[in-house]
């Protein structure tokens, strides 16, 4: 994707010259104009890819239709048309949900504070209030920038008063999630305003509604990331240890789990959010005596045929393994097997490797006893069979090394074996053709008895020479 920006103007303009100067039809000109700003380098993920309605006779430019719709959303606002209201709040969320594209124009267009109006407008009527934050929702996804500080009182107000209504809750859930993704101000915010008893508060009062459960789960996983790019620090540590601690999030999300046992997005979902809450020693094992490591087991045995769950339960159970005594319970548990299954399963899924071959080496750091299961159950070889199917991943190539490192660190009768495998041709092609593989590369060489040839760089200066 390119890192350049052009107006969607720019982009019209374009088009109309494609049509006029150069007698293309217009959905070869779009086509051209398109192929021409990508080859310069334009990211072009914010432009309507069609062709504006051409001028009317007194030579006034036409509208876009999202824009247009929007005209017709602001009038009915304006004039507090509570007749026509739902029906162009309908043709506007619909719009929005089409495509980044046409909510990006919107929103460069005065939309937010049309569609807040109408919320606000839609304060007296149930029907319509949800049809209002449906449409904040649609607005507000990939633009967490549009929302202020009045719409997020808004959200949250509606959350505390309508927390019976499982719809209203599902349309505010929605407009949180959207708001915080990639958004570290509004997160905090939003935590500040109380927002974290709301999210748990959700799942525990419409535990039945599965699309509640996910996207409540989905929300509080967000308030963990740490994902907007113009922040240096952000809170992603502080909220997870207040959904713990403050509002009891463990418990709450395993105790979820119970009513959804056939419902693998629910489950893989409550997965996600479970590993994003293990900061701590004593949260991961927290997660096992709740029966959390229970239930990633058991759904990973039974959803070995979707990936998508597949790599939410492997990163789950890499993350409650950073606890040494957890490490023990998941080999107990017999999850070792399940996951060289995985890896075996989906062998072209690179991601699915990297997590697989994570997991693995997380349960073989500092113990020799889960390297002698590893070994056992083939963690080696489905770590190299990996390295072989996905020489150019990066991330894959650097969990297999450190895999193979902890399984020899310790216990080194497996060297020999491993290296009967091939490793070393891999690990030294692994080293050779990514830098960031080189320590760990280096490293499993070094454990595995091989010689390790030093890379030396010169410095440029006299008597300086790098290995």
């Amino acid at each position: 994707m390119g890192s350049k920006q052009i107006a969607q103007e720019t982009f019209d303009d374009a088009v109309q010259e494609n049509i006029t100067e150069f007698e293309m039809d217009p959905e070869e000109a779009v086509r051209e104009a398109v192929q021409q700003f990508e080859s310069q380098g334009v990211d072009l993920s914010n432009i309507v890819k069609a062709v504006r309605p051409p001028a009317s006779e007194n030579g006034q430019r036409q509208k876009h239709q999202i824009l247009l719709t929007l005209d017709s959303l602001g009038r009915a606002v304006a004039e507090q048309d509570m007749a026509e209201l739902p029906q162009h709040l309908s043709s506007f969320a619909a719009q929005c949900k089409e495509q980044l594209a046409f909510r990006y124009l919107a929103g460069q267009n005065g939309a937010y504070p049309v569609v807040f109006s109408a919320c606000q407008l839609a304060a007296g009527d149930r029907d319509l209030l949800l049809q209002a934050f449906s449409t904040l929702s649609a607005l507000l996804d990939g633009q967490p920038d549009l929302l202020d500080t009045a719409g997020q009182e808004l959200v949250l107000q509606s959350l505390r008063e309508r927390r019976e209504d499982a719809e209203m809750t599902l349309a505010g859930l929605r407009c949180v999630r959207h708001a915080c993704l990639k958004h570290e101000q509004n997160r905090q915010d939003f935590v500040k305003g109380g927002i974290l008893p709301l999210l748990t508060g959700a799942i525990i009062q419409h535990g039945d509604s599965a699309e509640v459960v996910r996207t409540a789960a989905s929300a509080l996983r967000v308030m963990t990331f740490d994902d907007d790019i113009r922040v240096p620090f952000g809170h992603a540590h502080d909220h997870a240890k207040m959904i713990v601690l403050e509002n009891d999030g463990l418990r709450v999300l395993i105790e979820a789990a119970k009513a959804f046992t056939d419902n693998s997005g629910v489950l893989s979902e409550l997965c996600a959010t479970l590993s994003r809450l293990s900061v701590r020693n004593e949260f991961c094992q927290d997660i096992v005596d709740l029966g959390g490591l229970n239930f990633m087991v058991t759904l990973l045995a039974d959803c070995m045929e979707h990936p998508d769950v597949v790599k939410q339960v492997l990163s789950a159970i890499r993350a409650v393994a950073g606890n040494d005594d957890v490490k023990d319970a998941i080999v107990d548990a017999g999850a070792t097997d399940l996951i060289v299954l995985s890896i075996s399963h989906h062998l072209g899924n690179p991601q699915i490797c990297e997590q697989g071959c994570a997991a693995l080496c997380m349960l073989a750091l500092r113990k020799p006893e889960n390297c002698s299961v590893i070994m056992e159950g083939g963690g080696a070889l489905a770590a190299l069979q990996a390295m072989k199917a996905h020489p150019r991943e990066v991330a894959v190539q650097k969990q297999a090394c450190m895999l193979i490192r902890n399984l020899v660190s310790r216990s080194r009768d497996f060297s020999q074996p491993i290296l009967e495998m091939g490793a070393e041709n891999l690990i030294t092609e692994a080293r050779a053709a990514h830098r960031d593989c080189d320590d760990v590369a280096k490293a499993a060489l070094r454990d595995l008895g091989c010689k390790v040839e030093l890379r030396e760089l010169w410095t440029g200066q006299k008597g300086s020479l790098a290995q």
